[in-house]
């Protein structure tokens, strides 16, 4: 019998880990939770799942949480600038536990490229490898849900507007992860293994066409000046700080850090990753 454990298993990728896990008919026993607050699991504990609480800044939490744990999905920690150390407490427990393998949901070519938020992860990444247990990076590329979940925006702007110019993004939804995720937790093979993993890559002119094809309303791709983009923002209500980290993550947009041709993700899910316009009538219909 194995043993799975996934971190922030209520968080948005998390759940969606879960539903893969139990889709791909793993014994819910076989499963552990990990959770900040138990009570926003009590449908995964309804279910069969072993939920336990822990949070990445209070190692002994951890290392409860990860007794007789086998294989750890560590999902990334959301506090940008604290990501380091908390994911340092996840690893140095597991090594204490005598966990077999960690995959990490990492982002993409996180050891070269100048994405903003790359340098926690390949510094987590360093950390993981250290330790000496059996690896998976599961180099996330953007969600799609970064998207679709600003289709209100769209429509009341009349336009996407953003300073990316006529780069790609290779997208996928959070599902698609979570399934690749999931397949990797229980699967054989992939000890050892970087993925990197992105959908089909699409242009912000397409996903323009794509929101005014499924709304009815024509919405155009409006290009602006970074300096306009981040002016946006901070007219949008951001602090000025935010909004600079925003610009800059449209900077590594631009200069195609969100974009790849990797197949790794439809080789894991052994199918095509969701289609941007499935995404974007999903969210249209919500």
């Amino acid at each position: 019998m194995t043993t799975y454990a996934v971190t922030g298993a209520t968080g948005q990728l998390g759940a969606l880990v879960m539903e893969a896990l139990l889709g791909q008919d793993v014994n819910p026993a076989d499963i552990v939770a990990i959770v900040r607050n138990p009570a926003k699991a009590a449908g995964l504990f309804e279910r069969g799942i072993d939920v336990r609480q822990a949070d990445y800044t209070e190692p002994d939490t951890l290392a409860a949480a990860l007794a007789g744990v086998d294989n750890l999905l560590l999902i990334s920690g959301s506090e940008v600038g604290r990501r380091v150390a908390q994911h340092s407490n996840v690893v140095a427990a597991a090594m204490a536990a005598g966990v077999r393998r960690i995959a990490y949901t990492s982002v993409l070519r996180a050891d070269t490229t100048a994405l903003a938020l790359a340098p926690e992860h390949k510094a987590t990444e360093a950390i993981i490898r250290d330790s000496g247990i059996e690896f998976t990076f599961l180099r996330n590329g953007w969600y799609t849900e970064n998207y679709t979940g600003q289709l209100g925006q769209y429509l009341q702007a009349g336009a996407v507007v953003g300073a990316a110019g006529d780069a790609k993004v290779a997208a996928a939804t959070r599902a698609d992860f979570a399934a690749a995720a999931a397949i990797v937790l229980t699967g054989e093979g992939h000890g050892n293994q970087i993925y990197e993993l992105g959908g089909v890559p699409f242009g912000f002119a397409e996903l323009a066409a794509t929101v005014s094809d499924i709304t009815g309303r024509v919405i155009p791709y409006r290009n602006a000046s970074l300096a306009e983009y981040q002016q946006g923002l901070i007219a949008a209500g951001l602090d000025e700080g935010t909004a600079g980290f925003f610009a800059a993550l449209e900077a590594n947009t631009a200069a195609g850090d969100l974009d790849t041709d990797s197949e790794d993700l439809a080789k894991l899910l052994g199918r095509p990753a969701t289609p941007l316009s499935e995404a974007v009538r999903a969210a249209h219909a919500a």
